[in-house]
């Protein structure tokens, strides 16, 4: 897609996690708090679910790889405006 829609932040926020919610994998708390854009890939971050000694357990590989989804089912239809609120 040539022309992807510009958004802000909040809004693809929003939109993002209603992906996550309504996605197979869901894992309770599971969420994106922040996203940023490098070279036209929409990077999502949040939670990891380390544990004690900020080591990754199974959650953390779920919260991976539905941010990496998220990354290659956003990025292609929108770009971040950070001038929108």
């Amino acid at each position: 897609m040539a022309n992807k829609a510009e958004i802000s932040i909040n809004e693809l926020l929003m939109i993002a996690n209603q992906i996550i919610q309504d996605h197979k994998d869901y894992v309770e708390g599971m969420r994106a708090t922040s996203v940023t854009e490098k070279d036209g890939v929409l990077i999502f971050k949040g939670e990891y679910f380390l544990d004690d000694e900020g080591l990754p357990t199974a959650k953390t590989t779920a919260v991976f790889n539905m941010f990496k989804f998220l990354a290659h089912k956003l990025s292609p239809e929108f770009t971040l405006n950070t001038l929108l609120v």
